[in-house]
């Protein structure tokens, strides 16, 4: 009975040795697992505070970017600013007719002569000159393709433009930066109760307005440049002369013409004077003509008598 006794101690002692293993293994591995989830919970959560802030980052750097589109696309729909300048040089047959026509196109497109001159060779074998004239940019090509047709050669035809299209959209942007700047001094004028803030403010006030004025008008200045294109006309003929040959004697026809009008002269020179003769000695001749009819019936009856004797 005894032996049996010890036997089943010796087990339940076994069991219960067994059973606190256990219970240890359970609970080293309960704690393994929970460092592990927290770690696990940690590096997630730092995962996703990375991928919030990049997720902010993305976001900022998109609406950037969108902002920056934005502004180009405006910029882009913006009409451009362009001075445009032209330079041409040409032949011409007719010099003061081309001068004439040049002139008069520049009024019919709405435009205006700057400054206009003509030189004469000491020769006189060439005419030049050259119109300055600002024509409207509607009308820029359209005039140079009316200098271009007038002209019996095109010797030089140059065009430049200048893009101003930054340069007038910062100016209107510092003007309206200014114009605000302006707003709020006027304000602060009105609030204003001390001497010294008064006249600080009216400084202020006065550098300001002279800005405004130096920005307003270089935005008129581009305005002007950019609606009435430039162009320069040079014109020039030539009455070319060959050394040592007389001219006149290189025209056959005129010098026919020339010199059957001299006959005719001398025609005309030699019947008028018979006729001044003929009219001015009328009466001698009259007489002349009696006496000689006279004296011409006086002889033919002395022949007659001679005849019957």
């Amino acid at each position: 009975m005894k032996k049996w006794f010890l036997i089943l101690l010796v087990l339940g002692f076994s069991v219960y040795l067994a059973g606190c293993s256990n219970d240890s293994e359970l609970k080293e591995s309960t704690e393994i697992a929970g460092d592990t989830a927290s770690e696990t919970a940690e590096y997630e959560n730092s995962e996703t505070g990375e991928e919030s802030q990049g997720t902010a980052d993305g976001a900022k750097l998109n609406k950037q970017e969108s902002k920056e589109s934005a502004v180009t696309s405006e910029a882009a729909q913006t009409n451009r600013k362009v001075i445009y300048n032209a330079n041409l040089r040409v032949e011409v047959k007719d010099y003061q007719q081309s001068f004439s026509d040049f002139q008069a196109q520049v009024s019919e497109a709405g435009g205006y002569i700057v400054e206009s001159n003509t030189h004469e060779g000491s020769d006189e074998d060439f005419t030049q000159g050259h119109i300055t004239a600002r024509i409207p940019q509607k009308h820029f090509q359209s005039f140079i393709d009316f200098v271009e047709e007038g002209s019996s050669k095109v010797l030089e035809n140059s065009i430049t433009g200048q893009d101003v299209t930054e340069e007038y959209v910062d100016l209107q942007s510092r003007l309206k930066t200014k114009q605000a700047v302006e707003e709020r001094l006027l304000a602060f004028m009105e609030e204003a109760k001390k001497t010294e803030d008064l006249l600080k403010i009216s400084n202020d006030l006065a550098s300001i307005q002279e800005e405004i004025e130096t920005i307003t008008g270089r935005i008129r200045y581009l305005d002007n440049k950019v609606d009435l294109a430039t162009v320069t006309i040079h014109l020039q003929e030539y009455n070319v002369k060959i050394s040592g040959v007389d001219n006149d004697n290189l025209n056959t026809w005129d010098k026919t013409k020339e010199q059957f009008m001299k006959s005719i002269n001398v025609l005309l020179s030699a019947f008028s004077g018979l006729f001044v003769f003929l009219i001015g000695n009328l009466p001698i001749l009259i007489l002349l003509a009696v006496i000689g009819t006279i004296a011409f019936f006086i002889i033919k009856k002395a022949r007659q008598r001679n005849e019957k004797q």
